[in-house]
């Protein structure tokens, strides 16, 4: 099993959460205080064996203080490259589409939602987890599966129409844990890979989606957010302590 750091210092936290697109919302009236705190680690990821169980997807952590990404394997210079930690201070972390040979193609955590790119996997160190998430907006639904079987599902609450939560395929990107489990935050807020659709800053970070707590359960099961998922501070305190960092999720249409 491998550790997952919760961030907590006052910088990283309120940074992310700052920015996350949809911890605001009409209901709330305002992004909530950046939160401060000490951290602590869960074990979240099963370490990568050869040959993936069957249902399970692979987690690439970058290894060194940056990353190059190509746009096609081989390729002599890269498309870009992507620092680690990340700009909210997390180690970064790809979800691995498919291998061919020294390459890893990779889903990035770049607008627009569903880029990939092409890293060498001798730069990152590889994992592996049998979960996953699926977020059904129309049901106001999240389920968490383990392979096939269905070990959490509960209530969500979504973005308005204004500032919909976005379809697609995305992963965890980091875990951050707010001060206060009764803020507008919940008890913990995983940063999603994808971002809102419709604002490209919000509170002055990049509009970057999120799942977390929320102190209005009242507000589950319909559209109050600004384009994040909000679920029970039970169903996010359970995710902390059981999904690892690049557990895939999907949001469906």
């Amino acid at each position: 099993m491998r550790h997952v750091r919760i961030h907590t210092g006052a910088l990283l936290a309120a940074g992310l959460i700052a920015g996350l697109a949809g911890c605001g919302s009409s209901s709330d009236g305002r992004p909530g205080d950046g939160p401060q705190g000490t951290g602590r680690s869960v074990a979240t990821t099963e370490s990568s064996q050869p040959g993936q169980p069957q249902g399970g997807a692979e987690i690439a952590t970058v290894r060194g203080r940056q990353i190059a990404v190509h746009e096609h394997k081989g390729d002599g210079a890269a498309w870009k490259t992507l620092s680690s930690p990340d700009e909210m201070g997390a180690t970064r972390v790809f979800l691995v589409d498919a291998k061919d040979g020294d390459w890893l193609k990779v889903l990035l955590p770049i607008r627009p939602n569903g880029s990939t790119g092409w890293v060498k996997s001798s730069a990152v160190t590889l994992s592996s987890t049998t979960h996953r998430g699926e977020i059904d907006p129309k049901a106001f639904k999240f389920t968490v599966f383990d392979r096939d079987k269905v070990m959490r599902t509960g209530k969500v609450a979504t973005g308005e129409d204004g500032t919909p939560t976005p379809a697609g395929r995305f992963y965890f990107t980091e875990l951050v844990k707010p001060p206060n489990p009764d803020g507008a935050y919940g008890a913990y807020a995983f940063g999603l890979s994808g971002f809102s659709p419709t604002l490209k800053t919000f509170a002055g970070g990049p509009g970057q989606l999120a799942v977390h707590g929320t102190n209005k359960a009242s507000a589950l099961g319909g559209k109050v957010s600004h384009g994040c998922v909000r679920i029970s501070n039970d169903g996010i305190t359970w995710m902390a302590d059981n999904l690892a960092i690049g557990t895939p999720v999907v949001v469906k249409k």
